[in-house]
């Protein structure tokens, strides 16, 4: 039987669900080919000693309600999933609050352009000039 257009209107007005951070940790949590259990070891901050706890991983990697991270999750995340925090903290920034990171082609080039911050801008313009010799900006 097809659905009435109420529940089509019903499904269309479900917000979003975002689950760019669970994804994120369970793909490296998988590409580092760890249990659970091992992978909750390693998620400790090195610099406050805080640890994520093997149950809140699973909540989020299930889909089940969990308390958005602080830094010092963050940083514990980063230990296990060997990832730059940047991309841990944009991931989260989705998922999380709705906040969409710069657009690019991949993980990699993010965490490039937040490195790019800390840079002088005398040197910010000496790696857009050479950025350009390589890939010339375009002519349009």
């Amino acid at each position: 039987m097809a659905p009435n257009d109420e529940q089509t209107r019903d499904r269309t007005q479900e917000p979003e669900r975002r689950r760019q951070f669970a994804d994120l940790v369970r793909r490296r949590r998988s590409e580092l080919n760890e249990s659970l259990d091992v992978f909750a070891r390693k998620a400790v901050d090195p610099v406050s000693g805080k640890k994520v706890t093997r149950g809140w991983i699973y909540r989020l990697e299930t889909g089940e309600p969990v308390t958005p991270p602080e830094v010092e999750e963050l940083r514990a995340l980063r230990e296990a999933c060997e990832v730059p925090l940047e991309q841990l903290q944009d991931a989260a920034g989705q998922q999380f609050h709705g906040v969409d990171p710069l657009v690019s082609g991949s993980t990699e080039a993010k965490a490039y352009v937040h490195k790019l911050d800390s840079l002088p801008a005398e040197q910010r313009e000496r790696l857009l000039r050479l950025i350009d010799t390589l890939v010339p900006p375009d002519e349009s």
